[in-house]
């Protein structure tokens, strides 16, 4: 299954565009506890929860895209997307067990 974890409906219809199949859309998301292995989350998530995607199973898409300084903050469309070079580029990331706690 595809998720997109967005509250962006131009990044929801730019993928529209750019994948075929279902698309579950979650405007949020901080458990995956729903994910099954070869699950695919699209999105721009914080690392550590790009780990919890990856440590289920499911493989983590990022939605890569340079924002100029003057397009930040505000609400792209699917079109302005897709003429900044938006792509998709999969990550593996999980958390090193023997990281120390604090620094």
């Amino acid at each position: 299954m595809n998720y997109l974890v967005t509250r962006h409906k131009g990044a929801l219809n730019w993928l529209r565009s750019y994948i075929a199949g279902p698309i579950v859309h979650l405007e949020h998301a901080d458990d995956f506890s729903f994910l099954h292995p070869g699950d695919r989350v699209i999105g721009t998530l914080p690392v550590n929860l790009a780990a919890t995607v990856c440590g289920r199973g499911a493989r983590y898409f990022h939605l890569s895209i340079r924002v100029p300084y003057d397009l930040r903050g505000k609400e792209l469309t699917a079109r302005q997307l897709r003429e900044l070079g938006a792509t998709l580029e999969e990550y593996r990331v999980s958390k090193r067990e023997d990281s120390p706690d604090s620094y």
